[in-house]
């Protein structure tokens, strides 16, 4: 393989993942779990081997290394940009993806594989761009909330054996594990030169020739789903640009506009958050919203999602952390009857006796380190002071 170009290897890649499909369709009983061990597989992390076996010197789509958050390239992104050089090579990949349709993981290989290839690649029929729009959505929808199961120390490039396939798999979701494997597939990452577009969101959703190719529905559903990952991946400098492309919705006059669409994905996007650093990063990330004119119904759904991670206890059972930080936000974006909601608040603390130690301790411990950093910078401000006058003497001597 060594001996190869940059080129074969790809194309060999690729004979590999249609043998997979092949190997799904001919198999009912193990099509799932075929068809997840391949989806695992694209998606996953691309060894140092491989990286400089596949990966030809000249491609200036794919970012460096060293301009990747968190330092890694997934074989998906790969994959993506071949299948736009060499369309020929994917075409065989997609007509056994159009047949696995009804698969649970047929919609996340496409959308993976051919996110890129669907809006750079000609093809003709509507019926076929209605077909492939839907599956694009419903397998990015897939990929940033269910994630893929990643093989651990596994090379895809050099060994796709299924004994190994089939076993150490541990699940691996962006949102859930606070990572960016799927980064490439929302944006591309930060620092990298303006040649590089960030595809699903910048170079589709605020591009109207590429948002056109797809259904108006599927269009609306994509707005959607970039909605509740913009704050993830710290996308909010182009909120403004975002919501002005947003498209208009049947329901609007009953909802409201962009903004009211956009807050009603985000709280329900919160709502559904277990893990503290993703919370943490979103509540901090919501002070953006400052100043936004919003729907009565909408203002009130973002106050009481934040309000639902104020108090401890259920249904949301948010930590010591993750209550100031809501607190915070919820003070900053609706300040007005701030003083009442903290007063409300302390009387519901009191429904949860079991809360009172912690509580004490925390304000006990709040209350000591107030009182000796106080008394650190009372020292320190008058050790300063006590050296001004001996300076002021030198300098004057």
């Amino acid at each position: 393989m060594r001996s190869r170009s940059s080129a074969d290897r790809l194309e060999a890649l690729s004979l590999q993942i249609e043998r997979k499909l092949q190997k799904a369709l001919s198999s009912n009983s193990q099509r799932p779990q075929i068809l997840q061990q391949l989806f695992a597989d694209i998606a996953l992390k691309v060894d140092d081997r491989a990286r400089d076996a596949i990966l030809s010197e000249n491609d200036d789509v794919i970012a460096p290394l060293d301009e990747r958050e968190g330092g890694w390239l997934c074989f998906y992104e790969i994959l993506a940009n071949h299948f736009v050089r060499v369309p020929e090579s994917g075409r065989r990949i997609l007509e056994l993806i159009v047949q696995l349709w009804s698969q649970s993981f047929a919609a996340n290989i496409f959308s993976l594989l051919f996110h890129k290839w669907l809006f750079e690649a000609p093809f003709d029929g509507k019926e076929i761009s209605l077909r492939y729009s839907s599956a694009l959505v419903q397998g990015a929808t897939n990929v940033f909330w269910y994630g893929y199961r990643d093989k651990s120390q596994t090379l895809f490039f050099f060994s796709l054996n299924d004994h190994i396939s089939q076993n150490c798999f541990f699940h691996r979701i962006d949102i859930q594990t606070n990572t960016r494997h799927f980064l490439s597939l929302y944006r591309t990452p930060p620092n990298v030169h303006s040649s590089v577009k960030q595809y699903l969101l910048e170079d589709v959703a605020l591009i109207p020739d590429r948002l056109s190719k797809i259904s108006s529905q599927a269009g609306r559903d994509l707005f959607l789903l970039l909605s509740r990952f913009m704050f993830f991946y710290d996308q909010d400098h182009l909120l403004s640009s975002f919501l002005e492309h947003f498209p208009t919705f049947p329901n609007s006059f009953l909802v409201g506009g962009p903004s009211d669409y956009f807050v009603i994905e985000l709280t329900d996007q919160l709502q559904k958050l277990k893990i503290e650093p993703v919370l943490l990063h979103y509540l901090t990330r919501m002070t953006t919203l400052q100043g936004w004119e919003l729907r009565m119904s909408t203002s009130t759904r973002l106050k009481a999602c934040l309000y639902s991670f104020t108090s401890p206890g259920g249904p949301t059972y948010p930590t010591r952390a993750v209550r100031h930080a809501a607190w915070n936000t919820l003070d900053f974006l609706f300040p007005v009857g701030r003083y009442p909601r903290h007063v409300i608040s302390l009387f519901f603390r009191l429904l949860y006796p079991w809360y009172w130690p912690s509580s004490c301790w925390n304000f006990v411990m709040t209350c000591v380190m107030t009182v000796y950093y106080y008394i650190l910078n009372l020292l320190a401000s008058s050790w300063e002071n006590l050296r001004r006058p001996s300076q002021q003497r030198t300098h004057s001597e």
